[in-house]
């Protein structure tokens, strides 16, 4: 018979919340998913990160941790803009967008939550999924950026694409938006 874990490793995630606990290893009653998760967390087969979030063991991914923290919310902001080379400033902080604007500390790590109104945070354009997390495109983390500071300095803006920029700058419907991104673009055009 296959352990509780196993299933837990056969998903390929690294966190989970309760109620992926409970779906995976089919528990309905609550005491039954509570009192395994607690045996597990106590055998050390389970690492528990905060309340009702949990990973398999201490490798997990950071990302992923962070889209569990809040849902819904994405990836976004200096994170993808620094790996993209977009900002040369390193952070340790992973940013995303969210409902909230809220930081949280998990195992020394910072997850800076910055509130997105919900018709963008709902929109999945310029959104991809990636190991288990939702992350934004180059361009719509750029977007974010300058939706909420309007006069960001960024090092390096030539892998801008801008016609995706401009098809997913619609579901901010701000036109004032429009008007920055018309500014950083033809400033950026040669």
């Amino acid at each position: 018979m296959e352990s509780l874990i196993t299933k837990l490793y056969k998903t390929k995630k690294t966190i989970f919340n309760i109620q992926e606990l409970a779906l995976i290893w089919g528990k309905t009653e609550r005491n039954d998913l509570y009192s395994s998760v607690s045996y597990y967390v106590r055998t050390k087969a389970l690492v528990r990160l905060s309340r009702g979030l949990f990973a398999i063991d201490k490798k997990y991914n950071r990302k992923e941790l962070g889209v569990h923290i809040y849902t819904p919310s994405y990836i976004s902001f200096e994170t993808v803009l620094r790996e993209e080379g977009v900002i040369f400033q390193h952070y340790e902080d992973i940013f995303l967008a969210g409902k909230w604007p809220i930081e949280k500390n998990i195992n020394n790590q910072n997850f800076v939550f910055r509130k997105i109104k919900d018709i963008v945070l709902y929109n999945l354009e310029g959104i991809e999924t990636k190991d288990n997390y939702s992350i934004a495109t180059l361009e719509r983390a750029f977007l974010d950026m300058i939706y909420l500071f309007p006069d960001y300095y960024f090092d390096n803006l030539e892998n801008i694409n801008w016609d995706k920029c401009f098809k997913i700058v619609k579901i901010y419907k701000n036109k004032e938006l429009v008007k920055r991104l018309n500014k950083y673009c033809k400033d950026n055009v040669k």
